[in-house]
């Protein structure tokens, strides 16, 4: 698999209805999952995971905030590299995240995929997923 990079955007609880609404507007295959499907504790119906694979080959990711993150308007959506080739994507989390701020440190995740999430010197933030 090549890497790949898209926007993820993060919702205030309405990751459903927003995802849902992009499916209609650019067509294409959405699968979500909930943070009930992934055993994770809050509110089990709010997405934590969704993505959509639109008909002219562009994905957008999204989720509701987590339980205990504050969702703020201007800073809801990162960027997400992903893919299969760990080396690549480590070599990638490892210039973005090192002179910036890790939120979450680059480990394996309940879903099984390595993950990480930083915000690199610039402020901008990076989601990195490495398929297993």
């Amino acid at each position: 698999m090549v890497s790949r990079l898209n926007p993820y955007i993060s919702f205030a609880g309405d990751a459903r209805q927003a995802m849902e609404f992009y499916k209609d507007v650019f067509g294409g295959t959405l699968v979500m999952s909930t943070f009930g499907d992934m055993g994770a504790p809050g509110d089990g119906d709010k997405i934590m995971h969704a993505v959509l694979e639109t008909d002219n080959g562009f994905t957008i990711m999204g989720a509701d905030t987590p339980p205990g993150m504050e969702h703020r308007r201007g800073t809801d959506m990162a960027v997400s590299l992903s893919g299969d080739d760990s080396v690549q994507l480590t070599g990638y989390w490892e210039k973005l995240s090192g002179s910036g701020t890790v939120q979450v440190p680059l480990e394996k995740q309940m879903w099984g995929d390595v993950f990480g999430s930083c915000a690199d010197r610039f402020g901008v933030s990076w989601m990195v997923n490495i398929t297993g």
